[in-house]
């Protein structure tokens, strides 16, 4: 069996003795939590899958605070245990605790501080890594419909938004519900690294010390400019840029296969290999794809561009021992649509896993 644990991502509102059940059913052993709740207050399964972006938002950032203390963090962790799985990581910060960190704002060392104490918790809590998408516009300029195999709804990408991000909004969430009128400040790309630069140099000796990893997933969709505002890692190369700001084990890739595919240059099995020969890869997002930006569609894991059996064999002979997990499925026509969706994919990872 290959090396790598077979995990399974969960929003916070899933937080909860089913779904600890059900993943555990799939194959999983570890477990990826989000602790935004990018769904304005959505409490079941059913009324959501993922959030695709809007020009309205996906809700109020800030109602996860209490979430990211060391206590907390330690219960959650704790919980987790007790339902059989390990906690192997926490993805994304709240837009709350760092958007002028993100737009370069009057309140950016403050807010660094801020993130810095939440890296120290998610340490003593025993948490090895946290994903996190250093964007403005954040995951945006995708729209849902019949799209996957058997026109199952999935999600897709037809051409490029160029609506900009209004102020009080930022990584598609509302930090501030009465801002000034307008749209946020239009920067370059050069800008963007600078302000990548600063955060990594703030957080990375915290997270050192703290025995955290800080996990960098590439833009979704992969474009260079999206709602107005510039993007990061839209190219593979641009992986190497960001890994050499800062080198350290504790600068690290939540290496996403599907947003890799959908990028227009690069070899997606070369980069897979390398920085898994390399230790970069904290953890895996497993997802396939037909097609590139600005046109793609999420497809079935057995039913895209990428060999998803190539890419485990690359994991096998690179020695990759860390956590992969679907992520982004399409919804099945039952009563249960997304569990459906979902464990179709793990079975799949699972079948991978065992025959690598």
């Amino acid at each position: 069996m290959a090396r790598f644990a077979l995990g399974f991502g969960f929003y916070h509102h899933m937080l909860d003795e089913g779904s600890f059940r059900f993943a555990r059913q799939c194959g999983a052993t570890h477990a990826v939590v989000h602790l935004v709740d990018y769904f304005g207050g959505a409490r079941s399964v059913a009324e959501v899958n993922q959030p695709v972006g809007a020009s309205g938002g996906w809700g109020r950032a800030g109602a996860s605070t209490e979430r990211w203390t060391a206590a907390s963090l330690k219960a959650l962790r704790r919980q987790i245990n007790d339902a059989g799985l390990e906690l192997a990581a926490i993805e994304n910060f709240d837009p709350a605790h760092w958007y002028d960190v993100l737009l370069g704002g009057p309140k950016r060392d403050e807010q660094l501080e801020g993130l810095c104490e939440i890296i120290r918790a998610v340490g003593t809590a025993g948490i090895p890594v946290i994903g996190y998408n250093f964007s403005l516009a954040g995951v945006a300029g995708r729209v849902s419909g019949p799209y996957a195999r058997g026109e199952a709804v999935s999600v897709a990408m037809d051409g490029i938004d160029e609506t900009p991000v209004p102020r009080g909004m930022v990584w598609n969430m509302v930090y501030d519900e009465a801002p000034p009128a307008g749209s946020q400040p239009s920067i370059d790309q050069d800008t963007l690294w600078e302000r990548l630069a600063y955060f990594l140099d703030a957080v990375i000796p915290v997270a050192e010390k703290s025995g955290v990893r800080l996990a960098a997933h590439p833009d979704d969709p992969p474009v260079p400019r999206l709602r107005d505002t510039p993007r990061l890692v839209h190219q593979p190369a641009l992986y190497d840029r960001l890994l050499a700001l800062h080198p350290s084990r504790a600068n690290a890739l939540e290496f996403c296969l599907g947003s890799v595919a959908e990028m227009s240059e690069g070899d997606l099995y070369e980069s897979t290999e390398r920085h898994a020969r390399n230790g970069d890869i904290a953890y895996i997002h497993f997802r396939n794809v037909q097609g590139k930006v600005p046109h793609y569609r999420e497809a079935f894991v057995d039913d895209g561009d990428i060999d998803m059996a190539r890419i485990v064999e690359i994991l096998e002979a690179a020695r990759f021992d860390g956590v992969m997990i679907p992520d982004h499925t399409p919804l099945m026509q039952c009563d249960a649509p997304w569990h459906a969706g979902m464990a179709y994919a793990m079975g799949y990872i699972r079948a991978l896993q065992k025959s690598a």
